[in-house]
């Protein structure tokens, strides 16, 4: 692998960042310090929320940037710099589509509720997708309510329906599998790399003088643009043919062990 100098590391988290148990591993925060010291920017990039990652970092937040929900929320430096609200006529025809379907289920997401548009029992939590503060409704909300953030559960293959949902939705939505039974719906233009352009513009700092990680098919325009890409070993498949390197799995704490490395 090239030698190259590293300004920024992005990573995503659940699958990559953070532990099986989806949990912070030990030592990790003290990594973002030393980073810093280095001169080196950590960017959490995730599907996740922002008030959910601001709590994975409580300790640390003061020296890190967030891209959360796939783009929708960049915050720099403590300040919200973007935030980009789904189109609530657009939101209303994926309702609509997905209730065609036995098979999907739809759940939206503010800036700290989830909205269930099926019974509760019908989701299967997982990963990211844990479904935090769930209010079950049987129609979308109001426009008044701000969706940063949309997933649709399935009960069948994923890549099925998320052709699917392509077919009858590509103006509007980009659809990317995550994790085994669910479906990440981001707003077209609106990525993880869409955020973390911003946070780069924001530090004068190149694609080319990034490192990032991931696992799923949400993370691929990250890996695509950064200098360095490390896929994890727990990655799909497409993501490792794209990546500058394949490492460990998460269980094995692989980002950690290649940011020790490198510092």
């Amino acid at each position: 692998m090239e030698t190259r100098t590293i300004r920024l590391v992005a990573s995503d988290m659940d699958g990559t960042f953070l532990d099986e148990h989806d949990c912070v591993p030990e030592g990790a925060l003290d990594l973002v310090l030393r980073l810093r010291d280095a001169g080196i920017r950590f960017v959490a990039s995730s599907g996740r929320r922002y008030d959910t990652l601001h709590e994975l970092f409580a300790p640390v937040t003061d020296c890190m940037d967030f891209v959360a929900s796939n783009g929708a929320q960049v915050c720099v430096e403590g300040e919200l710099v973007d935030l980009e609200v789904f189109s609530h006529a657009a939101v209303r025809r994926l309702a609509r589509i997905v209730d065609e379907f036995d098979a999907m289920h739809l759940a939206l997401f503010d800036e700290t509720r989830s909205y269930l548009l099926d019974d509760e029992a019908r989701f299967e939590r997982e990963k990211d997708k844990n479904l935090p503060n769930p209010v079950r409704v049987h129609d979308v909300p109001a426009p008044t309510t701000s969706i940063l953030k949309a997933s649709v559960y399935c009960d069948d293959e994923p890549m099925d329906l998320a052709y699917i949902l392509t077919r009858e939705l590509d103006d509007d939505f980009v659809f990317a599998p995550s994790g085994r039974k669910w479906i990440d719906v981001m707003q077209r233009g609106v990525t993880k790399a869409t955020g973390i352009r911003q946070v780069l513009d924001a530090h004068g700092i190149s694609a080319d003088e990034m490192m990032a990680f991931g696992d799923s098919m949400n993370d691929y325009e990250i890996l695509r643009m950064a200098g360095i890409s490390m896929a994890m070993g727990n990655a799909r498949p497409a993501i490792k043919q794209i990546a500058t390197k394949v490492i460990g799995t998460n269980a094995e704490h692989a980002v950690q062990r290649e940011l020790l490395r490198m510092l």
